[in-house]
C-alpha cells in the first residue's frame, strides 16, 4: 500500500495544510526525530510527570505499570464517544493498558490498574492502526496514551509508508507533561482530554499524583497552543481540543474552578463536555464520598455554571438520570 498524501484544507486556517498534520512531518524527516527522542526517554523514563526514570528500553517496568512495549487491552470502532468524533462510523479506539493515575474510582480499572492487555511491538501496533483505518473509522482514538508515547511514534513512523492517514485524537486524563506534548505537536490533530480535580490535594487522595492541578493547567494550556479550539466539519472534529470533565459527587471535582480555567485561561468557544456517568466502581466504596451516583441537581449546577461563563459548544441542553 503507497503513501498517498493529499493537500485539504481546515477550517478556519488561511492557507491548505497537509491533513492530517502528522504527514508533513513524515515527509520532512521531523516525525523520525521525534521518534528517536521519545525511544531516548524511556531509558531513564521522563515521558510523564512522575518522573519515574525507569530504564523501560530495557524493560523495566515504570510507575505506570508497564514497560517496553505498550499493552493493548482492544481496538475497533467505539461508538459511545462524542458525537462529533464517531460519526456515522464510529471512532477508532485504541485502549492501552496501564496509566500514570491511580484513580479510586477508575471506571476502566480492570485495564488501567489490573493491566488487562497484551504486549504488542511497534510492528503490531502499526498493523492495529491500519486496521482500524480499514475499518472505516473516523479517528484512530489513543485511549490512555500518556506513558505509551514512544511506542505510538514508532508504531506511526511503520504505519505511515503503508497508507495511515487518519486523524489522531489524544484521549488523555490531563496528567501530561508539556515536554512530552511538545513532541506531539504537529502529530496530534485532535487532543480529548479529561480535567479531572481544580484540587492537586483531591488528586493526591483520590488519584495518587502530585501537583495534578499545576501540571493539568499547563498541558492544556500546551495543547490548545498548538491546535486551539475544536473545528467541526461536516459533523465531524477536524482539529482542535475537545475537553472533558467528569462531576463527581460532593463537589469533590472542584468543577466550579475547572470551568473558570477553561473560560478565563484558555477559551471560552472551548468544546466542553460535561460529563454524568460517574458511578462507585473499583474502591470507591472504601470511601464514603465517593460511594454513589451524582444526583440531577449536582450535575446541573455544574452545567449552570459553565453557562454563566460564557462556556456554549458541547454543553447540554437536557439531562436525565
Amino acid at each position: 500500500m503507497r503513501l498517498d498524501i493529499v493537500e485539504r484544507s481546515i477550517a478556519g486556517d488561511k492557507m491548505s495544510a497537509l491533513y492530517p498534520s502528522y504527514l508533513a512531518l513524515y515527509k520532512s524527516g521531523e516525525l523520525h526525530r521525534r521518534v528517536e527522542e521519545a525511544r531516548k526517554r524511556l531509558a531513564a523514563c521522563t515521558l510523564c510527570p512522575r518522573v519515574c526514570r525507569a530504564n523501560r528500553l530495557k524493560n523495566e517496568i515504570g510507575q505506570c505499570n508497564v514497560g517496553r512495549w505498550a499493552l493493548v487491552s482492544s481496538f475497533g470502532p467505539h461508538f459511545g464517544e462524542e458525537r462529533v468524533l464517531r460519526g456515522r462510523h464510529g471512532s477508532g479506539t485504541v485502549f492501552f493498558a496501564g496509566c500514570n493515575l491511580r484513580c479510586q474510582y477508575c471506571q476502566n480499572y480492570e485495564i488501567s490498574q489490573l493491566l488487562d492487555g497484551a504486549a504488542v511491538s511497534a510492528e503490531r501496533l502499526a498493523e492495529i492502526f491500519l486496521t482500524i483505518q480499514e475499518m472505516g473509522c473516523h479517528n484512530l482514538n489513543l485511549v490512555t496514551p500518556t506513558h505509551v508515547i514512544a511506542q505510538i511514534l514508532e508504531a506511526l513512523e511503520l504505519a505511515i509508508p503503508q497508507g495511515f492517514q487518519l486523524p489522531i485524537v489524544y484521549n488523555t486524563s490531563g496528567y501530561d507533561s508539556v515536554a512530552a506534548l511538545k513532541l506531539l505537536d504537529g502529530i496530534v490533530d485532535i487532543y480529548m482530554p479529561d480535567l479531572k480535580y481544580s484540587d492537586s490535594q483531591i488528586a493526591r487522595k483520590y488519584s495518587g499524583v502530585e501537583h495534578y492541578w499545576e501540571v493539568a493547567r499547563a498541558a492544556f494550556k500546551e495543547m490548545h497552543r498548538q491546535v486551539g479550539d475544536l473545528v467541526v466539519e461536516d459533523g465531524l472534529a477536524k482539529r482542535g481540543l475537545l475537553i472533558r470533565h467528569l462531576v463527581l459527587p460532593n463537589g469533590l471535582a472542584g468543577s466550579t474552578e475547572v470551568l473558570k480555567f477553561i473560560a478565563e485561561e484558555l477559551s471560552r468557544d472551548s468544546w466542553v463536555n460535561i460529563m454524568a456517568q460517574y458511578h462507585p466502581t473499583y474502591k470507591a466504596f472504601e470511601y464514603p464520598e465517593l460511594s454513589r451516583r451524582i444526583t440531577s441537581k449536582e450535575y446541573w449546577e455544574v452545567v449552570e455554571c459553565a453557562r454563566s461563563l460564557g462556556l456554549h459548544r458541547g454543553i447540554p441542553l437536557e439531562y436525565s438520570d
